[in-house]
């Protein structure tokens, strides 16, 4: 690195999960590089058994599927090697400090292992990134329709300028599909065996399976959770879920479970 200026270790750290969300997610696959003050680099890379099932719509995202990983060791077995690779360093990584840190810390909690932060710089592009480059609606006009947004934050010249950024996302990107469903669907990807439109709860067989909550009570058949863990589903119901997912869950509490759709 020709700028950077180190005075001791920075390693990079990147992980593919089997989701987004860093606090109930796996990690499948994970990739460092340490830097040395010297220029000197090490490279650790490793596939991860998860030991839960890899979502379908993860995997058209990231490629890895459950074969893939069928193998591999599980996080408890390569931790050690990971702390040991990580050391005393400062860390870096792209996002690193909203996914790819709190995926880390939490995949360590639960085998009872932590990464202690404190006295360690923390580098993160994204947040440069986002710092340097204006990504709101004017940028984004300026870039995709080489236009001045003229009174930028009135409802009207909004809009307008919206609809020419969209035509011109799809004139730029031959790729993307042409109707707006095919879109929704492009960047909103679902799981077919999803019951409600946030993919909380899904099929297995005849059964409706939790993808959510903590570890005792995720990858659970919802007549088991309704039947004795009763408080989480209370819980559930007195914060912000999909009205769906409410509605599925007061069903179950007295008594109602989704049926099976006929194959």
């Amino acid at each position: 690195m020709r700028y950077l200026l180190l005075s001791r270790p920075l390693v990079f750290m990147d992980f593919e999960s089997t989701g987004t969300n860093p606090l109930t997610d796996r990690i499948v696959e994970l990739s460092m590089i340490r830097v040395w003050p010297d220029g000197r680099r090490e490279t650790l890379t490793r596939r991860v058994n998860p030991g839960v099932p890899i979502p379908p719509e993860t995997t058209r995202f990231h490629g890895i599927a459950d074969a893939d990983v069928a193998g591999a060791p599980t996080f408890a077995e390569i931790a050690p090697e990971i702390l040991a690779f990580i050391g005393d360093a400062d860390l870096a990584g792209f996002n690193v400090q909203r996914f790819d840190l709190p995926l880390l810390r939490r995949e360590l909690s639960r085998i009872g292992q932590t990464l202690d932060l404190a006295g360690r710089a923390i580098v993160d592009p994204q947040t440069i990134y986002h710092r340097r480059v204006p990504r709101d609606l004017a940028a984004a006009y300026q870039y995709y329709c080489g236009k001045e947004l003229v009174d930028a934050h009135h409802a009207r010249a909004d809009i307008e300028a919206c609809v020419e950024i969209l035509d011109a996302q799809l004139a730029i990107y031959a790729d993307l599909p042409r109707t707006p469903r095919e879109l929704f669907e492009h960047f909103t990807p679902r799981d077919p065996a999803a019951i409600d439109p946030d993919g909380r709860f899904v099929w297995r067989g005849e059964e409706v399976v939790l993808t959510f909550g903590p570890d005792d009570v995720r990858g659970r058949t919802l007549r088991d959770v309704a039947a004795q863990d009763r408080g989480f589903l209370e819980w559930v119901l007195r914060k912000d879920f999909h009205p769906e997912v409410k509605r599925i869950i007061q069903d179950a509490l007295e008594g109602r479970l989704p049926t099976a759709p006929r194959s």
